[in-house]
């Protein structure tokens, strides 16, 4: 018996991608009655499903940003590679390394298999486990930096480059811009790595999604709030905050600032210029042009779908390796860098 295309019972919906025969959804953008969620960013984890399944640091992250009633009435958490059945597809989650948590999600039904990958990075990140490539007929990807302008430097380079700052610049205080979930403890814990011992200053807003991952063992070091600091006692220190603070007076109050951001559109110079960054740090959580074609070749699916972002280009690279491919124009998800 031949198995049954993906394209036959992965539907695509007003409220997001649908498996049919296992009446779930995977990152709804809607409220539905079961979600499958890969990661806990706002525009993949939303609020109001009765079911949610995602690994337990997913779930976590939900109800630290959604409540306990936004997280879904019911919750359940999947190890990695722990396989259930829901209604007749058999399905599992395997790391996708975007952030803590992050997960793929790989489904069988009837012996054909497909992957939904949510965002992911290929580049190592000592908070969450690394991507794992899984072989399947359909891999449905982002593609985000889906452009060959978009190749992303080692970002313990970068990181370099901000300490180098740091030091020929003592006087005044390095401010860097980046998201709350995911980049931040990133950026810590390369910090960390680095050498950088001393505390690292925080803005209130991105206090709390760094309770949990020290909550779920990763460890983070000294962290103090920045907003109740003297200004003098944030010259020649480091202080992150979300990019909306960067650009406002909150910034403003430091001694000095040396305005940083910390994301893979930095590599778009004018986007830095128009930011106002003057220390603009290329570090992503999202795999880059290279890393997005190499990850096509090592699941060796023969079709691949793309859910958002750059579609036409990786589409048209993929085809000229004999791969298939198919826009599924998903709205809801963000491309341009809210969590970046």
């Amino acid at each position: 018996m031949t198995a049954p295309h993906p394209e036959t019972w992965l539907k695509v919906l007003p409220q997001g991608l649908y498996c049919e025969p296992g009446g779930f959804y995977i990152d709804p953008v809607r409220a539905v009655d079961r979600a499958v969620i890969t990661h806990a960013h706002s525009d993949h984890a939303r609020p109001g499903h009765r079911a949610v399944l995602a690994t337990a640091p997913t779930l976590a992250l939900m109800q630290a940003r959604l409540g306990e009633d936004g997280a879904g009435a019911v919750r359940q958490a999947l190890a990695w590679g722990e396989r259930i059945r829901i209604n007749d597809v058999d399905l599992w989650l395997q790391p996708a390394g975007h952030v803590l948590g992050s997960a793929q999600v790989a489904m069988e039904w009837r012996g054909s298999r497909a992957v939904v990958s949510g965002d992911y990075k290929r580049a190592p990140d000592p908070t969450c486990a690394g991507f794992e490539p899984i072989a399947c007929d359909v891999f449905v990807t982002e593609a985000t930096f889906a452009l060959p302008v978009f190749r992303h430097p080692p970002a313990d380079a970068e990181i370099r480059r901000l300490l180098a700052s740091v030091a020929l610049f003592p006087e005044r205080t390095h401010v860097v811009g980046c998201y709350s979930l995911g980049k931040c403890q990133r950026l810590i814990a390369l910090l960390r790595q680095a050498g950088w011992d001393a505390p690292i200053w925080l803005h209130g807003a991105l206090a709390a999604m760094c309770r949990v991952y020290e909550e779920q063992g990763v460890a983070l070091g000294e962290l103090l709030p920045a907003t109740v600091a003297a200004k003098g006692r944030l010259v020649g220190q480091i202080v992150l905050a979300p990019p909306s603070a960067v650009a406002d007076r909150w910034a403003r109050r430091l001694a000095e600032p040396v305005v940083c951001m910390a994301s893979g559109w930095m590599r778009v110079r004018q986007r830095a210029k128009q930011g106002g960054v003057e220390l603009p740090l290329v570090i992503s959580d999202h795999a880059d042009w290279d890393e997005l074609n190499a990850t096509l070749d090592e699941v060796g699916a023969p079709e691949v779908w793309v859910t958002h972002g750059r579609e036409e280009a990786l589409i048209h690279a993929a085809g000229q390796r004999g791969i298939r491919g198919r826009a599924l124009r998903l709205v809801g998800y963000s491309d341009e860098g809210s969590e970046e």
